[in-house]
């Protein structure tokens, strides 16, 4: 098991930008691949990004050109900048230790609210 604290949320205007970092602890950092997923109230937790420990990235159509997923291996971070944010994008921000929301740690989330 991994443990994983996100952090970086928000309120921004439609238009802005924000950046959520994912801190780990544990092991195997490296090797693991991490990614993002979200939850608007009343919806399901949906994939939003992933990077595997080879720096390969896969993204959500719905964000695809707009966010941009990374990964400090040295500091134990995973990163998710997000930008030309919409309403649409407001959710509970959730890190994983997986591919597409499959891996079983879970950070607590951070809230990213977009006004409009």
């Amino acid at each position: 098991q991994v443990q994983l604290v996100e952090s970086g949320g928000g309120l921004v205007q439609a238009g802005g930008s924000l950046r959520l970092s994912c801190a780990a602890s544990g092991t195997m950092f490296s090797i693991r691949p991490m990614g993002w997923c979200r939850q608007g109230r009343g919806k399901q937790r949906e994939f939003v990004a992933h990077i595997t420990s080879t720096g390969s990235t896969n993204y959500a159509d719905s964000v695809r050109g707009r966010f941009t997923i990374s990964r400090d291996n040295a500091k134990n971070t995973v990163y998710l900048q997000m930008n030309s944010l919409n309403p649409e994008d407001t959710a509970v921000y959730f890190c994983n230790a997986g591919l597409r929301c499959m891996g079983a740690s879970w950070g607590q989330g951070t809230q990213v609210t977009v006004s409009s």
